[in-house]
C-alpha cells in the first residue's frame, strides 16, 4: 500500500489459485488487470517444491507483492535494486502508517513493527537469492547483502563441525535492531476460560484439542475423520496403537490447511476430549452440508455451510472467545501453553518434543522459562541465605 495525495494504490497483489478441487496455491498478480507477475510466481512455485509449509507461502505471496509494488511506485528496478535502496524500504515499512481495519477509515494509525518489517526484507533477500540462481538478478547483489559471522556462542544443538567450519555463516546486513518479545502461551485458567465462554461444541472442541494434544492450527484444520482413532482399541482400523489417539500427517488439503512436521505423529488424547468429540459430532450431524465433509472441524454456523474450517475461520473463532473471556488468546498460544505446562510438569522434554512434532529436542528451549514464582523464590532463597550468614 501506498499513499499519494491521500490516496491508497497498488500495483501488486497475492491471490489464491485453485489448482485442483482439493489443492490451492499462490501467485502474485497486477492489482488491476490480474496479470501473473512471472517471477514472483515462479518464487512461490519455488516454496512449494522444497516442501515450504501452505501458510508461508501464503505469507511469502504478500510480501513478494509488496515489495514489488514498492519498486513499481519509486521506479526501481525489482531485480537491480542497491543495497541502499533496500536499506530504504526497511526504513519505509516501519513509518508508513498501515491501512484503516474499519470500512470507514478513521481511528488511530497504526505502523508495522520492526520484527515485521525484518521478516518482510528477509523474504525479499530470498527472493532476490531465487532470482540470482534463476539468472533474473546479479549474483554481487546477494554478496552485498550478507556479510561473514562468526558464531561465538552456538544456539543448542547447532552443530560446528569437526573442524569449527560451520561458525561462519553468513548474517543479513540490512535489519533493524529489534527486540525478542518472548513466547507467548496461556496458562490453564485462561484456557478454562476460553471453554467457559464457548458457545458451540465444535468451539470447545477446537480448545481442547489444541489444548491436550499441542497440536499447531494447521495440523488440526488437515485432520480428517480417518484420523480420529478414540476407541481403547483401533486395531479394526488396522492400527496397532492402543488407547485413544489421533494421527497426524501432512497432506494436501482443500481448505489450505497443512501440517509444518514431515514427520507422521500419533498423539494420545484423554477421555474428556473424546467426550468433547461426541458432543461435536451431535452439533454437526444437524448440518446436512456436512455429512459428506471429510475434514474434522466445518463450518456449522455461517456460509459456506459443511466447508472445511480455514485459517481465518480459526482466527476470527478465538477473537471472538478472546473478546467474551477478556484476555488474549490465538492458537498457537493455546499450543505454546501445553507444551509450557508439560515441561513445568515433568515430562521428559524428549517426549513433548515428540508430541509437539519437533525434529530436534533444542526446538524446546523457548518453552523452558522460570515463572514469577520461580524467580521470587530464588530471590527470596538468596535473601534468607544472607540473612543466615549475617547472624
Amino acid at each position: 500500500m501506498f499513499r499519494i495525495t491521500g490516496t491508497f494504490v497498488t500495483s501488486f497483489r497475492a491471490e489464491r489459485a485453485e489448482v485442483t478441487r482439493d489443492r490451492a496455491a499462490w501467485v502474485v498478480v497486477g492489482a488491476y488487470d490480474y496479470a501473473l507477475h512471472r517471477e514472483g510466481s515462479l518464487f512461490l512455485v519455488g516454496l512449494r517444491n522444497a516442501g515450504r509449509a501452505y501458510n508461508t507461502e501464503r505469507t511469502y505471496a504478500g510480501r513478494t507483492a509488496l515489495y514489488l509494488s514498492y519498486c513499481a511506485h519509486q521506479r526501481l528496478d525489482w531485480a537491480a535494486v542497491t543495497v541502499w535502496q533496500l536499506s530504504r524500504f526497511l526504513h519505509w515499512l516501519v513509518e508508513e502508517p498501515l491501512p484503516s481495519r474499519s470500512r470507514r477509515g478513521g481511528g488511530p494509525e497504526r505502523f508495522r513493527g520492526d520484527n515485521t518489517a525484518n521478516a518482510i526484507v528477509g523474504t525479499v533477500c530470498e527472493f532476490l537469492a531465487f532470482g540470482v540462481r534463476m539468472g533474473w538478478v546479479a549474483k554481487e547483489l546477494l554478496g552485498q547483502l550478507t556479510e561473514p559471522k562468526y558464531l561465538r556462542y552456538l544456539p543448542p544443538g547447532y552443530d560446528p563441525g569437526e573442524d569449527d567450519q560451520h561458525r561462519t555463516v553468513r548474517s543479513r546486513l540490512i535489519k533493524l535492531a529489534s527486540l525478542d518479545a518472548g513466547i507467548e502461551w496461556l496458562t490453564i485458567e485462561q484456557i478454562a476460560r476460553l471453554v467457559d465462554v464457548a458457545r458451540h461444541a465444535r468451539d470447545r472442541f477446537l480448545v481442547l484439542l489444541l489444548w491436550s494434544t499441542g497440536m499447531r492450527i494447521g495440523e488440526a484444520l488437515g485432520l480428517r475423520r480417518e484420523d480420529m482413532h478414540l476407541l481403547p482399541d483401533s486395531q479394526a482400523f488396522g492400527c496397532q496403537v492402543k488407547g485413544p489417539h489421533v494421527h497426524v500427517r501432512r497432506r494436501l488439503n482443500s481448505n489450505g490447511a497443512w501440517a509444518k512436521s514431515r514427520r507422521p505423529r500419533v498423539i494420545p488424547v484423554t477421555t474428556e476430549l473424546v467426550a468433547g468429540y461426541a458432543d461435536y459430532l451431535y452439533e454437526r450431524a444437524a448440518v446436512p452440508e456436512a455429512e459428506f465433509t471429510e475434514q474434522v472441524l466445518v463450518n456449522l454456523f455461517r456460509a459456506p455451510l459443511g466447508r472445511a474450517m480455514t485459517y481465518s475461520n480459526a482466527k476470527d473463532l478465538f477473537d471472538r472467545l478472546a473478546r467474551a473471556a477478556d484476555l488474549i488468546a490465538r492458537p498457537h498460544m493455546v499450543r505454546h501453553g501445553a507444551a509450557t505446562h508439560w515441561i513445568r510438569g515433568g515430562t521428559d522434554r524428549s517426549v513433548v518434543s515428540d508430541l509437539l512434532g519437533h525434529l530436534s529436542d533444542s526446538s524446546m528451549s523457548v518453552y523452558v522459562h522460570a515463572s514469577d514464582d520461580d524467580k521470587r523464590a530464588a530471590v527470596e532463597r538468596a535473601d534468607a541465605r544472607r540473612l543466615e550468614i549475617a547472624r
